[in-house]
Parts: structure tokens; C-alpha cells; sequence
């Protein structure tokens, strides 16, 4: 324990907070461009493919992001939306893409959860 002097000449060290996503360097979004689209597989319990693609943002950072949704329209040199937010299950991507915003459309036939998938309102039959 520090003596009153020692706190004077010193002080307490406060922790810093570390961020989840530190490419996004305090923005909401970030505009990026697609390096690479490919397919990986998850860690151990869970198998599947899951879409995701190298993002060289405007910052200069270069980033894996999740593509969700079923099916994608994404290749190289797409502009895409990139927001925080990882995956649990692959290891290294903390970001996700948005749908529906700039190159990446929606997802087709969405119903439900419609505006995570930037997918329109169905028109009424």
C-alpha cells in the first residue's frame, strides 16, 4: 500500500479501457472497400461455411467482416458498410457488413428481422 507521499508524487494510474473493435476508431460505420471474399469454417462445435471478406477501410485499417444473411451479391473491389460486432464462433472477425447499404443488397425474400438484412417490405399479394 502507498504511503500519502508517494500517492502525491505519483497518483493512481487509471485502467484504459480497451476497445472491441479498434479499427472503427470511435465511428459508428466505416466505408471500406473488398479485398478478398472467401468462405471459412467455424471452431470447434459448430461446422458450417461462413461468408466473409478482407475490408481495406478508409482509415487504412484492413479488417475481416461477416457478410450475414443467405446468399450475397459481394466480390473484390465492392464499397461496402462496415459496424463493430464479432463473431463467437471465427476467430479474428470482430466486424460485421451492413446489408442493404452501398454494393452489398439485401437479402432476397426476407420476411422477418427485415431491416438487420436491408430487406424492403414485401408488397401485400
Amino acid at each position: 500500500m502507498p504511503t500519502i507521499n508517494q500517492l502525491v508524487r505519483q497518483g493512481r494510474e487509471v485502467e484504459k479501457i480497451k476497445s472491441k473493435s479498434p479499427a472503427m476508431e470511435n465511428s459508428p460505420q466505416r466505408r471500406g472497400v473488398c479485398t478478398r471474399v472467401y468462405t471459412t469454417t467455424p471452431k470447434k462445435p459448430n461446422s458450417a461455411l461462413r461468408k466473409v471478406a478482407k475490408v481495406r477501410l478508409t482509415n487504412g485499417f484492413e479488417v475481416i467482416s461477416y457478410i450475414g444473411g443467405e446468399g450475397h451479391n459481394l466480390q473484390e473491389h465492392s464499397v461496402v458498410l462496415v459496424r463493430g460486432g464479432r463473431v463467437k464462433d471465427l476467430p479474428g472477425v470482430r466486424y460485421h457488413i451492413v446489408r442493404g447499404s452501398l454494393d452489398l443488397q439485401g437479402v432476397k425474400d426476407r420476411k422477418q428481422s427485415r431491416s438487420k438484412y436491408g430487406a424492403k417490405r414485401p408488397k401485400k399479394a
